[in-house]
């Protein structure tokens, strides 16, 4: 085994030598790579999965975390600038409840927990001021759980109730949220101002404010609730108005074919809160009234004569019998009664956001498409719901693009991207011409290497061939002096007189005993030389 080994390092040793500096520099530059690929790749496999055990954290708690992991020699890893500490898959749930019993991280000590340290002489300023502490860091707490809010702090504003005062303020808050680098949607700010708003007694929506860690307002107190979204009026509009754009755009590429139309829409969109109150009075007749008198008079008069008698037509006197005597009668009926009327009050408040007034300008490129214009334009109306009683516009127009830019644009990319495949297929090429110059390298070793072998093996054939030949030339030699003389020795083979046996000759001139090592070493090759001399020999 020791001398397989001794030669396999010879053997590699001569192979090194054979290299040409080149070689060697590449040979060393490729065990280097692979013995730090393989450092590297060691010490990835060998690192255990990591969890996070906290994220967003505080400096004051990630430093008692840290000291406490420290104290009872837990492998950890700290990312996001501190806020985030990393920790064994397997070791999460046990660190966590370990850190929660020793009160970790106290920032969760900002909540309803602050009211557990209240005490008995704590004065009633104190206690409402702890109240609106607890119930800020609660609304912080919960609105950090939110996706894509990093950290959270929220201030309240909570007017001190007065039982002389009839109108009493209502509350306030104010949200400053971090994202990061990503913004935060509308959907999730109106989200967070809902929240906010039905967490504190009496508190509307629209008196809540969002702001951003970088400054921008996200919803403010006239925004009813965040209705305008993270991107107020403008932005509103300007999606309203894309919105439509895209609409119409697909409907008109599917009609005269991709890029041979231009749509453009304006849209005013009215954002103010409005409010109308409207009081009506109802009566149901089916119900009975709730009060109700009637009063009749009647009267009937006598035979007698009456007195006088009646003025008639330029003050004269009417004659007897003419007059208003005789039987008269006379009768009223009074009747009042009070029904039970109901009043209907009606509050409406308008929403943000309607549409007061549209303009559509599309142009259609005549040099592609013919159309119709008073049919495209009718399909444009319905397709975006035009009201001319609201003022609302539409043009359709039909002339030749300028392509000129599009064409140029168009011939600058395509050259951009025949560049960059030449760039692309030039280190292809670099690359190619690298690895065929290694392989040529490797192989033109190996040849060499090989060559070199091939040399040495040839040049101890030839010491070997020279002494089979005189091993030969001796036997030839005692052959025909046994012929010559007739003698034999035991067996009938016939002995050498005076010099010996041949062994003994051999061993006094050193050959008998390379001829040996040769056939331990090499018993192919000298096998193969005796059937090549016995061949010889039968022809």
């Amino acid at each position: 085994m020791r001398e397989r080994l001794t030669a396999l390092g010879r053997r590699g040793a001569d192979g090194w030598k054979s290299f040409t500096p080149g070689q060697k520099a590449v040979t060393v530059v490729a065990v280097l790579a692979l013995a730090i690929g393989g450092y590297f790749f060691a010490t990835w496999a060998g690192k255990p999965p990591m969890t996070p055990l906290f994220s967003n954290l505080q400096a004051a708690d990630a430093s008692a975390i840290v000291d406490r992991l420290n104290a009872e020699g837990v492998t950890y890893s700290i990312t996001d600038g501190g806020s985030t500490i990393m920790v064994p898959n397997d070791q999460v749930y046990a660190l966590r409840i370990s850190m929660s019993g020793a009160g970790l991280p106290a920032a969760g000590d900002a909540g309803y927990s602050l009211l557990d340290k209240q005490g008995v002489m704590t004065s009633e300023f104190m206690q409402q001021v702890t109240y609106r502490r607890a119930l800020e860091g609660e609304l912080g707490k919960t609105i950090q759980s939110i996706d894509g809010v990093n950290a959270a702090t929220v201030h309240l504003a909570i007017p001190q109730k007065d039982v002389f005062t009839d109108e009493q303020q209502p509350p306030t808050a104010s949200v400053l949220v971090d994202t990061g680098t990503k913004p935060l949607s509308g959907d999730k700010v109106t989200s967070i101002v809902h929240l906010v708003s039905s967490s504190v007694e009496g508190m509307e929506p629209n008196a809540v404010t969002v702001v951003g860690a970088n400054g921008k307002v996200l919803s403010s107190s006239g925004d009813s609730g965040g209705a305008t979204g993270a991107d107020g009026a403008a932005g509103l509009t300007t999606a309203y108005e894309q919105r439509l754009n895209n609409a119409l755009q697909n409907m008109l590429d599917t009609v005269v074919g991709p890029g041979h139309s231009v749509v453009n829409v304006t849209a005013d969109l009215d954002f103010d809160n409005t409010e109308t109150k409207t009081q009506r009075y109802v009566a149901d007749p089916a119900v009975p009234p709730l009060s109700e008198s009637k009063k009749s008079e009647q009267y009937t008069g006598g035979n007698g004569t009456p007195v006088g008698g009646v003025l008639g037509p330029d003050n004269i006197q009417v004659p007897n019998g003419t007059g208003a005597g005789g039987d008269g009668q006379y009768q009223q009926t009074t009747e009042t009664r009070n029904n039970a009327v109901g009043m209907v009050t009606e509050t409406r408040k308008s929403a943000p956001g309607a549409v007061k007034k549209l303009a559509v300008a599309v142009i259609v490129d005549s040099s592609k498409a013919r159309i119709d214009e008073a049919q495209l334009q009718q399909l444009v109306s319905s397709a975006v719901g035009l009201d001319a009683t609201r003022g609302d516009q539409i043009a359709v127009s039909s002339m030749a693009f300028d392509t000129s830019a599009a064409e140029a644009e168009q011939n600058a990319q395509a050259e951009a991207a025949k560049q960059q495949q030449a760039e692309v297929r030039q280190q292809y090429v670099q690359m190619g011409a690298i690895v065929l110059a290694l392989l040529i390298l490797l192989i033109v070793a190996a040849l060499r290497q090989r060559k070199k072998r091939k040399a040495e093996k040839l040049k101890l054939t030839e010491e070997q061939n020279a002494a089979l030949e005189e091993m030969q030339a001796a036997i030839e030699a005692a052959r025909a002096k046994l012929a010559l003389e007739g003698g034999g020795g035991p067996g009938g083979a016939p002995a050498l007189e005076g010099g010996g046996a041949p062994g003994d000759e051999f061993d006094r001139d050193g050959r008998f005993r390379d001829l040996t090592t040769m056939v331990e070493k090499q018993p192919d090759e000298v096998a193969q030389l005796l059937r090549g001399w016995l061949a010889d020999r039968r022809g």
